[in-house]
């Protein structure tokens, strides 16, 4: 065979020479800094598709999947085949760690290599990455020697096969199966005489088979044979011997690849035009604590040099090691001369990466220098592409692995493979790295090195109890196969944004839990009983006089400040409703109306009569049961009795309910009873408590509606309902009929148990009594059935209860912040019962790609809508739905980006629901008012932190503004707008109702005087001219007398 000395020649020298000049003209001849990506911020995931791209890779994409010999050949030692260090490592045995299998017979793919090319077929892939078996072709490692031909017959074959088939053979030289003869003749790959028997054996496979092969590996990633193989002695062939071995095996295996890329270059590629280069693994790291500092940056750096930049380095870098790599390990370190260096460099056609959790599990102290290692695939593409000049990148190996036990059902995996391959589409389309082709690792399931079959990381599944192997596609392979055939992740029309505006009466709101009483008012004159004078010794200070008591005065609504601070936060905010809860165990501390605490009633009077004066709706929580509160809100009393397991309670609850509704009913528009039933159930331990708990919250919302209904609603006219947490279920399975069904049923379990006895469904006829849905019953009497229970823990509702039940919903209340993954709960009989596990049985799940905020919520917009429609196709579109709380935890002091977002995404879905769908949505309340304790859901900052609106308060009030999204941006303009404008006057006098009194009185005692002033001088004047005319007549009484006789003639 073809022989190549280890000194370069001085021809390739000048070849080498003129390499380097071509930095000035080609990006991809000059390396740059690493650094570079830790300096950068990380791509924001609020961002348009930064979390998960919606969009398709280039065409011509080299879509593929992948084994290896010795994982899933079999056949090993049939046909002529040599024993390799992998048959000789497990057989033996000498590892404590290693798992107690052989891949004797492995996925048996030698003699159904026809099934696997038909898998490809499945996918619909264009490449298949394979690896030649070394000790197949050569039992005792020697090129030299006759090589087998039923295993050149038998690779032939395969490469026809792909090639009829239209699927591009990418064929790995070298993948950790080094023939056995070799290790124990030459001590394997420390010997550097293994680097010509490679060179001699890559010879023959490019001179074979090349004509069919287009991309040729030489060997898959080098630094876990080094490491694992001769360091820690974790592969085979098992050695511990330490840096001392490792660095040498590195160094020959670099030479071994530089010597066959050479060869190639030199005597194959003029006529075969193919490509050659080498698979590097790797993790990768972010700073620790998210802190890309100077040291952390270094670290980082020297991290990913200590794996990746050990081989990548030399060959697409400078030639030569890391720096990093030799002040660490010094003179143990091999090194390269000069003329080695440039033979050495540039001696790979494209780079090849490995991505998976072989890499991600290296041994911390070698590669984590106290970094935080994360699977980011797109972080590592933007390394390579900044640290080794642009080169073209194939993802060889990108995939994650699952317990054998999963079988065919592989969820976790199928959404790691989703987001590794969106992360290298957002690495293309954002961040231009040159990504030619993916991978899929691995095509079937196989023999995972130390692991055995103990861990499974195929396409296809196999079962290896079973003689026959048969391959049996998995869900990742269904979701691979889609994803190859719509060439990436095509944008969905659902997701695309529409315009339009809210109607008028739309619920523009803010939610609050329980509102914090503070029975004093501010000024102290309400509560110190002193006298004081002021500057009596000229100290300009107050001296309380001794021995005087005053009485002091009543507080009003106008004297609590706390009220008048806190709602004018909420009025900046340009809501319309605010939705707070009262405290029922501060109102009847005892349960009953024993002790009724009047102050408490009257600052929530107070509270109601300023939304009033200012011209906003209340929405009043009767109970909201929280984890911090005491007793869950409930009276002592109550809890100290059974709480929701005594029916005592729901009679409390009718009594404590008729008392708020007389005492502050005139001034609230709009009541829930109980808020989020469906969490407050989730806190007691056994099925059965569960369920009764829930049974009695129903009956004690039922009794409050129906007292409502019949005492007050009449003057009153309030809206009664309870609010219940509704995220909406996905199937995590999309592939999976279980999935789909434990999806529904947990939908049936958090929402239909509370519903479907309040409203029944559209389904049903309407004089048919209600109850909890029946899949719900059927459910549990079935799992009653398998635990050997004598019956279904679900209690039952009376005729009468039934008939109370019916229609007590005035509207549908829910409060919705994300979307779960649901996949059923694998029963069995020793875990069925566990605390852990919930009665819908349904396990949940997140998808990795969707966005989150620090406390683990995922965004996800289509959820509010599909959760809306859900309510709406079950129940009806009569009764109004309001979106009663929904918001994110968002750290950010000010600038709170990520809930200026979630406000944005969310009520467009709401729009859509509404105006697209039908849905008779009435409004949508942001979840909540001020921060109070972390994590911060807030649209102000804490009362600590003197309340300050965050960004997201102007965001709200710009939707509100316009009514939703129009789209001329300009205000919206409603009638009930124009009456409150030209009412605008009744709005002043309203809120300077106490100056119009004061001025008014002044005006009264004004005209009231001047009528007395106008009265006294009329009466003054009459009196001057009735003594007037007295005194006329008394003269004429006195003078000549006056003949009244008519006058006589004469």
């Amino acid at each position: 065979m073809l022989n190549h000395p280890l000194a370069p020649t001085p021809k390739y020298l000048l070849l080498c020479l003129l390499l380097l000049s071509c930095g000035q003209e080609k990006a991809a001849c000059s390396p740059g800094d690493g650094r570079e990506i830790w300096q950068q911020p990380e791509p924001d995931s609020i961002i348009k598709d930064q979390s998960f791209l919606h969009d398709t890779f280039p065409s011509g994409f080299l879509w593929g999947s992948g084994t290896s010999a010795l994982q899933t050949e079999g056949a090993w030692d049939q046909e002529g085949k040599g024993p390799s260090i992998w048959d000789h490592f497990t057989h033996s045995n000498i590892s404590a760690k290693l798992a107690p299998e052989t891949a004797n017979v492995a996925s048996d793919s030698y003699t159904q290599w026809d099934k696997d090319v038909e898998a490809l077929e499945y996918l619909g892939v264009r490449s298949y990455y394979f690896s030649l078996s070394w000790p197949r072709l050569f039992p005792d490692g020697n090129a030299k020697s006759r090589p087998n031909a039923a295993a050149v017959e038998h690779y032939s074959r395969l490469i026809e096969r792909l090639l009829e088939k239209r699927i591009e053979p990418i064929v790995t030289l070298y993948h950790w199966d080094l023939p056995q003869v070799l290790q124990e003749h030459y001590g394997g790959w420390k010997n550097d005489s293994i680097v010509e028997l490679f060179e001699e054996y890559a010879a023959f496979c490019f001179y074979t088979f090349g004509s069919g092969v287009r991309y040729w590996l030489t060997l898959h990633n080098p630094y876990l044979v080094a490491v694992q193989g001769y360091g820690t002695g974790a592969h085979a062939p098992g050695e511990k011997g330490g840096p001392a071995s490792f660095l040498i095996v590195a160094h020959n295996l670099i030479r071994a690849h530089a010597k066959a890329w050479h060869t190639y270059n030199t005597h194959f590629r003029p006529t075969q035009k193919g490509k050659v280069s080498l698979v590097l693994g790797s993790h990768w790291v972010e700073p620790q604590r998210g802190q890309a500092t100077v040291t952390n940056v270094e670290l980082c750096q020297q991290s990913m040099e200590a794996a990746l930049g050990w081989f990548a380095n030399p060959i697409f870098g400078d030639g030569d090691y890391p720096v990093s790599l030799k002040m660490k390990y010094g003179a143990l370190l091999p090194t390269f001369s000069p003329e080695e260096k440039l033979w050495v460099k540039t001696t790979a056609d494209f780079f090849a990466l490995s991505f998976g959790p072989n890499n991600l599990r290296l041994d911390r102290g070698l590669v984590q220098y106290g970094q935080a290692v994360t699977p980011n695939l797109r972080r590592i593409l933007g390394w390579i592409k900044l640290a080794y000049g642009d080169p073209k990148v194939l993802v060889t190996e990108g995939s994650w692995f699952s317990e054998a036990s999963v079988g065919k059902e592989d969820t976790v995996a199928l959404y790691l493979m989703k987001r590794f391959i969106n992360q290298v589409l957002q690495a293309i389309r954002f961040d231009g790295v040159q990504v030619f082709g993916y991978s899929a690792w691995s095509l079937v399931d196989g023999f995972e090195w130390n692991y055995g079959y103990t861990v499974r990381r195929g396409l296809f599944h196999i079962n290896f109890s079973e003689p026959n192997r048969t391959r049996t596609p998995k869900t990742s392979a269904q979701y691979y196969r889609r994803v190859v055939s719509d060439n990436g992740f095509p944008s969905d029309e659902t997701l695309k944004r529409i315009t339009g505006r809210f109607p008028c009466d739309f619920h523009w709101g803010i939610a609050d839990s329980t509102l914090q009483v503070q029975f004093y008012p501010f000024s102290p004159q309400f509560t110190d009983h002193g006298l004081y004078s002021w500057n009596v010794t000229g100290d300009g200070l107050l001296h309380q006089v001794p021995g005087v008591k005053t009485q002091t005065r009543r507080a009003q609504c106008t004297d609590y400040l706390a009220i008048r601070g806190h709602l004018r936060l909420f009025e900046s905010t340009g809501a319309s409703h605010y939705r707070f809860a009262l405290n029922w165990s501060l109102i009847l501390p005892q349960g009953d109306l024993s002790n009724v605490n009047i102050e408490a009633l009257r600052y929530y009077h107070c509270v109601l009569y300023e939304l009033k004066r200012l011209n906003l709706q209340a929405v009043v929580i009767l109970y909201h049961p929280t984890h911090r509160s005491t007793h869950l809100g409930l009276p002592g009393p109550l809890q100290a009795s059974g709480g929701w397991l005594n029916y005592s309670t729901v009679e409390a609850f009718q009594e404590y309910a008729a008392l708020c509704y007389q005492q502050l009913g005139s001034w609230v528009p709009y009541w829930i009873t109980v808020n989020e039933p469906n969490r407050l159930i989730d806190i007691y331990s056994s099925w059965t408590e569960k369920h009764q708990a829930a049974h009695n919250l129903l009956l004690a919302h039922a009794k409050a509606w129906r007292l409502y209904e019949r005492e007050h609603s009449a003057h009153q006219g309030a809206l009664v309902s309870l609010a219940l947490h509704a995220d909406w279920a996905e199937p995590a399975n999309p592939f999976v009929d279980s999935h789909t069904a434990a999806a529904q049923r947990f939908l049936l379990f958090e929402l239909g148990r509370f519903l479907d006895p309040l409203l029944g469904t559209r389904y049903k006829e309407t004089h048919s009594n209600v109850d909890y849905p029946e899949e719900m019953k059927a459910y549990l009497e079935e799992r009653a059935g398998v635990m050997g229970l004598s019956g279904s823990p679900l209690p039952t509702f009376t005729d009468t209860e039934m008939k109370e039940l019916r229609g007590t919903l005035s509207f549908i209340a829910l409060n919705h912040f994300t979307t779960r993954l649901v996949a059923p709960y694998l029963h069995t009989q020793d875990n069925f019962q566990q605390k852990q596990h919930p009665d819908h049985g349904c396990l949940i799940l997140s998808d990795p790609t969707w966005p989150s905020s620090s406390l683990g919520q995922a965004l996800v917009p289509w959820g509010l809508r599909k959760v809306l429609n859900w309510v709406n196709r079950r129940y009806g579109g009569a009764l109004p739905i309001i979106v009663t709380a929904s918001g994110v935890d968002d750290p950010a002091a000010v600038e709170d980006r990520l809930r200026q977002h979630f406000l944005k995404s969310y009520l467009q879905e709401a729009l859509k629901a509404r105006q697209l769908d039908g849905v008779n949505l009435q409004g949508f309340y942001v979840w909540e008012l001020q921060d109070r304790h972390a994590p911060r859901f807030g649209l102000f900052t804490s009362t600590h932190h003197q309340s300050k609106a965050k960004a997201s308060v102007a965001f709200y009030r710009e939707i509100i503004t316009h009514g939703g999204f129009p789209d001329d941006r300009t205000t919206q303009t409603c009638r009930s707008s124009e009456l409150h404008a030209r009412c605008s006057v009744c709005a002043w006098m309203f809120r300077h109702k106490a100056m119009l009194v004061f001025a008014g009185s002044i005006i009264i005692t004004l005209v009231m005087l001047a009528a007395l002033v106008i009265f006294v001088i009329i009466t003054k004047r009459n009196q001057t001219r009735g003594r007037g005319r007295r005194v006329n007549r008394w003269r004429r009484r006195d003078g000549v007398a006056v003949c009244l006789c008519p006058p006589v003639k004469c």
